[in-house]
């Protein structure tokens, strides 16, 4: 039976495999680990094997869990890959090191205020909803172009990076190669894209980071 080192393993070797054959170099992909879900004893033998990233959905759930985790390896980077709620701003911008869901401009408006407040500055992700899925959250594909101005000019935040999620049924590199000309067009280098079913897909078509749960942790 496999263990989570024997999964994490396996994960970094097709990561670096795949960077191999897109003619990349595996240290350009950073791997988040997507503990959502799972406990600190889950979480604990991936850090000791060397993962520093981790992604996490929910505040709340982030804030109960990581404190203890933290002060033990205090070199640790925080993704929040799910929707934020305004009223979380305060609690997502001094807690998290990446914020990878900005998706409205309710919620840039309210990070750029608690950025100003708390003098803390995460790095931020626009979610981009490329399926244009009515229950996904993520500006829709023609109006990211705007979306990313507004937040730069009017909000004075600094869009480092896009996020997307394919729909599940879709064939997945479209939706990553829209993403990166999205990107492109707006000078933006980082592309957080791929998952556990495709991530060797993003990589091919330029992710520089790939968020990664259950190939990792196991089936939830």
């Amino acid at each position: 039976m496999q263990t989570t080192l024997d999964r994490l393993a396996e994960v970094r070797a097709r990561i670096a495999r795949t960077a191999r054959d897109a003619g990349r170099r595996p240290e350009e992909i950073a791997l988040v680990c997507v503990s959502k879900t799972y406990g600190a004893k889950d979480i604990e033998p991936v850090i000791e094997a060397g993962e520093r990233i981790f992604g996490e959905n929910r505040v709340q759930e982030a804030m109960e869990k990581w404190p203890p985790l933290r002060q033990r390896h205090q070199d640790l980077e925080l993704h929040l890959i799910g929707p934020l709620q305004s009223n979380k701003a305060h609690e997502a911008v001094s807690f998290f090191d990446v914020i990878e869901t900005v998706d409205r401009e309710k919620i840039a408006k309210a990070l750029a205020e608690e950025i100003r407040k708390t003098g803390r500055h995460p790095r931020l992700y626009v979610q981009v909803n490329t399926g244009a899925e009515p229950q996904k959250a993520g500006v829709l594909p023609d109006e990211a172009d705007a979306f990313i101005e507004t937040c730069r000019k009017t909000h004075g935040l600094e869009i480092s990076g896009l996020m997307c999620i394919p729909p599940v049924n879709d064939q997945a590199s479209p939706h990553f190669a829209l993403l990166s000309q999205i990107a492109k067009r707006n000078g933006i280098a980082t592309l957080s894209m791929g998952m556990s079913a495709d991530f060797e897909l993003a990589i091919q078509l330029g992710a520089t980071h790939i968020r990664v749960g259950s190939a990792i942790f196991g089936p939830r």
